[in-house]
């Protein structure tokens, strides 16, 4: 892929590594936290409070809770049992999606407009 200016200057590559990122949290489920930075799909800083959020996520029990859902995640111990692979960033300018972790199923979901 050829790095592509479009009208307002900014690159086309960093609009399409976005749109890879937000694409691949929307399908998240079963979730496997890398221990590099390289090997994540997409970066997660955790926030403090809820409104600072992109995503309030709830944590399941059971990998089938979370199919097909955005904010319902399962926690799974190897990367190749996962749909999405995570990495926690220490600074939220570091990430690519702040998640506020809920403490109930209904809270969950995108937060705003954001989706």
């Amino acid at each position: 892929m050829k790095w592509y200016y479009d009208e307002s200057g900014c690159f086309m590559k960093v609009y399409f590594a976005i749109l890879t990122a937000v694409a691949t949290a929307a399908v998240a489920g079963s979730v496997y936290i890398c221990d590099y930075e390289y090997q994540a799909d997409l970066k997660i800083f955790v926030v403090d409070y809820e409104y600072q959020a992109d995503i309030s996520v709830f944590v399941v029990d059971y990998d089938y809770q979370s199919d097909g859902e955005d904010a319902l995640w399962y926690f799974v111990n190897y990367e190749y049992q996962s749909n999405i692979d995570i990495y926690y960033v220490d600074y939220e300018y570091q990430a690519d999606l702040c998640v506020y972790f809920v403490e109930y199923e209904y809270q969950a979901g995108w937060e705003g407009k954001n989706k």
